[in-house]
């Protein structure tokens, strides 16, 4: 289950591995970047569309690389694997953590993230993907720059421009975005991984404060962070990976 630079990391590794695999897209993007294994695109179903799934294609184990924040397919892999007793480990990035200089606001979710935003007209950055830009609309006083990777069929927000962008992004590169927009506060999920951390480091070097949305909190179940975490899993068994919820 993919979607992620980790994800399409591992497809390559299971090619070179020898193994029988498939590679699983939600759907979401119109262009989803090429893999090297056969690619299905779109939902399963739920929970039982999931379990129908495995049952019918004889999978014996799924690795979980979906988005830090798709918690809901987090939880129905949990679900549907641990009802047809299929062995299931996620590859999961290693959330960020603030360093020297940064300028960071923790905050448990979208709406939050909205509140810790100044009432002052600002331009704000929205790097949160298009699933919930509709609950920005709260403070219309804003000015928001969103990064999507597909172009967007209108958008929720009266004053906002959209930059469509596929990722990995360089600190360069996002330095001149914050800087060409005027940008004065960023608004970004905990994702992880070194793919988007550049809007951070861009951050860090012209004192931006970020407004950081924690990650969803999921069922616990074994994870691992590489792609020989994910190959060792896969050759010695359930016991490998660390077992915690995000």
């Amino acid at each position: 289950m993919g979607g992620t630079t980790e994800a399409s990391l591992l497809a390559r590794a299971l090619v070179d591995a020898g193994e029988s695999a498939v590679f699983s897209y939600a759907g979401r993007t119109a262009n989803p970047v090429a893999q090297p294994l056969p690619t299905r695109v779109g939902g399963f179903g739920g929970v039982s569309g999931l379990r129908a799934y495995l049952r019918s294609n004889g999978i014996s184990h799924v690795v979980d690389a979906t988005h830090p924040f798709a918690a809901g397919m987090t939880r129905n892999a949990i679900d549907a694997c641990t009802a047809e007793g299929i062995a299931l480990v996620g590859y999961e990035r290693t959330p960020w953590h603030a360093g020297p200089g940064d300028r960071w606001t923790s905050v448990p979710d979208v709406k939050a993230a909205v509140d810790a935003l100044p009432q002052a007209p600002t331009r704000v950055f929205l790097a949160i993907g298009k699933q919930q830009l509709e609950v920005f609309a709260a403070k219309p006083q804003h000015h928001y720059v969103l990064r999507l990777v597909d172009p967007p069929m209108g958008l929720p927000l009266p004053d906002a421009l959209a930059v469509v962008a596929r990722g990995p992004f360089t600190v360069d590169g996002d330095l001149a975005l914050l800087r060409h927009h005027a940008i004065s506060h960023i608004v970004a999920k905990n994702a992880g991984g070194s793919g988007a951390a550049a809007k951070l480091q861009a951050a860090r070097q012209l004192a931006v404060p970020v407004i950081l949305i924690d990650r969803p909190v999921v069922p616990a179940r074994a994870v691992v962070d590489t792609v020989a975490g994910v190959l060792d899993w896969l050759h010695h068994g359930t016991n490998a990976g660390t077992e915690r919820g995000v």
